[in-house]
Formats: structure tokens, sequence, C-alpha cells
């Protein structure tokens, strides 16, 4: 739960003060300082490792579920969700 709310919290907030996610409006605030330039990257690159991972481990009915997640939503929201997804599959 604060794997979404957290996040969703600034994001709502960027968008009421005019952000957008059209490309360059989106990077260049992505990466207004080193930090959150780090930070911006970190995430992406995580959730590529991850959505190859669901994609490639072939666990889950639907993988394609969890990848659509990670980026509309958030890592913090598909990874759990996954996860969860995966032990009920199995069974565990």
């Amino acid at each position: 739960m604060l794997g979404l709310v957290l996040p969703w919290t600034y994001n709502l907030a960027y968008f009421a003060a005019g952000g957008s996610v059209a490309p360059q409006a989106f990077w260049t605030a992505a990466s207004a300082n080193a930090l959150t330039t780090a930070i911006t990257l970190d995430v992406y690159l995580a959730a590529i490792a991850f959505a190859c991972w669901v994609l490639s481990e072939r666990r889950v009915r639907r993988p394609w579920i969890d990848v659509l997640l990670c980026f509309a939503v958030g890592l913090a929201v598909a990874l759990p969700v996954y996860l969860l997804r995966r032990s009920a599959q199995r069974g565990g």
C-alpha cells in the first residue's frame, strides 16, 4: 500500500502543478539535478530488469499485466503484486 500511496502523493502534486508525461517535459523535470537523475535512472533500470525477469520467467499467467502495472503505476506496486500472483499460482 505504501508503494502506491507515497510515490503517487508526489506524482499527483507534480501533475497538479502542471507537470506532464510528455517525454521532453518529463525528462527535464526528472533530471532537475544530479540526485533526481540518479534516482530516475535507478528506478527505470530496475523496472526494465523487472520487466525482463517477469517476461522470461513465465511463472504467472498474463505476465504483461505486471509489466504494464510497473510502467503505468510503479515498480513499488508491481513487484509485490507480481510476487503475490506468483505465490498464489504456485500454491504457496
